[in-house]
């Protein structure tokens, strides 16, 4: 494995170091947000799915059109370093925000910078390695974007156990961004691979039926997987101290992260399928203790740590199988389409997800997205990719169904 690991190209190294320092400076300030709408800004969980959904949602929309105009121009760095410097720059902002709606205004920045760089960057990782190395390099770039979220939410129950009001502790997200950008912009290129000239189509024109299948499963899934937030939110309801959160979801990232690697790359020979079945039955199982009443905060850990394992199984995976299923002179494109599909159903889900945990309670909220999880499960194997076999999909061979 460690033989492997070193093999890969710089580019996939870099971009990796790229998102472990973004990621830094985004938990940093991710854990918080809920905490400062409902103790600062006095505002409930309609308005946390709101933001949520409205900045995930248009995140979504510029996935896709990055992704198609890489591939149009065959070259990705701009619009990575361009997204990433975005991002960085709105974080710290969050120190003047007064009311939900300039939270909601920063969160759309932070969104809107993602949504420039996450296409051409999948597509740029996807073009840097072999067929039989892209889950190696996708669970690596993701172990490391983990990484960077455990520093981050360390960082911020640090300062909060110091003492330090909300307001203040975004200020800290200044230093990392910039390193962030610094290395998002040394970033080179490999050459541009083919571009595409075939116009661009909402019906998925020269895509696979396999291809419009998973997004359709993705769909139904992304549905009850509304906005992590909702998971701090409850933390803290079921007596989690503001410090804790943040160490919370660190513990979260921590497992995601040591797990990635190993996983993502056992993808490359079992198939894509069993890792994503496997975590989507974990996300299920997860969410239905977490709508749950009366058992001890404790135990919050050790869920919280078998929810990293969902994250571990699924990131990696699930990127890599759209790279199996989509012809590489649209890998841009296709990514696009993944992104906009996982992002904007952020949006209906969230603000679904508020209305059950505000009106009906908890218990109907998490019930409602393990439903999801489970629907999804049984539809991908058996309808999805119906007419491929599982080892198959470490294969870019089998682009038909």
């Amino acid at each position: 494995m460690i033989e492997k690991l070193l093999s890969l190209p710089r580019t996939v190294w870099l971009l990796g170091l790229v998102s472990l320092f973004n990621d830094s400076t985004s938990e940093l300030v991710y854990p918080l947000v809920p905490l400062f709408l409902a103790s600062v800004l006095m505002a409930g969980p309609k308005a946390l799915g709101l933001i949520e959904g409205i900045a995930e949602a248009t995140a979504s929309l510029l996935k896709l059109f990055s992704g198609v105009v890489m591939d149009r121009r065959g070259h990705a760095k701009g619009w990575v370093a361009g997204g990433y410097a975005l991002a960085a720059l709105s974080r710290p902002l969050f120190y003047l925000a007064g009311s939900w709606p300039m939270v909601l205004a920063l969160r759309f920045a932070d969104r809107v910078g993602k949504g420039l760089r996450t296409s051409p960057r999948d597509a740029l990782l996807a073009n840097s390695v072999n067929d039989d190395r892209r889950g190696l390099a996708f669970g690596l770039h993701r172990a490391m974007d983990n990484a960077g979220a455990v520093i981050g939410p360390l960082l911020a129950a640090l300062l909060l156990e110091r003492g330090m009001a909300l307001r203040e502790v975004f200020l800290w997200a200044i230093v990392p961004g910039l390193i962030t950008i610094a290395l998002a912009f040394a970033i080179k290129e490999p050459p541009a691979v083919a571009v595409t000239r075939k116009p661009f189509s909402w019906k998925l024109a020269g895509f696979p039926p396999a291809f419009k299948r998973y997004l359709v499963v993705l769909a139904l899934f992304t549905l009850g997987n509304s906005s992590n937030m909702f998971l701090l939110l409850r933390a803290k309801e079921l007596g989690l101290s503001d410090y804790q959160v943040p160490l919370l979801w660190a513990l979260t990232s921590a497992v995601a992260m040591l797990f990635s690697t190993p996983l993502s790359a056992l993808s490359d020979r079992l198939g894509r399928t069993r890792l994503i079945l496997v975590g989507w039955a974990i996300y299920g199982l997860f969410y239905l203790v977490m709508g749950l009443n009366g058992f001890h905060a404790l135990l919050l850990w050790p869920l919280f740590a078998f929810y990293g394992l969902f994250l571990a199984a699924t990131e990696g995976a699930e990127k890599a199988l759209v790279a199996d299923l989509a012809p590489k002179n649209m890998l841009g494109t296709a990514y696009g389409w993944f992104n906009l599909t996982t992002g904007v159903m952020l949006l209906p889900a969230s603000l679904l997800f508020g209305e059950l945990y505000q009106q009906a309670g908890a218990l109907t909220a998490f019930a409602f997205s393990a439903a999801c999880a489970l629907m999804a499960a049984i539809l991908l194997p058996l309808w999805a990719l119906r007419s491929i076999q599982p080892r198959s999909l470490s294969s870019t061979q089998e682009h038909t169904s």
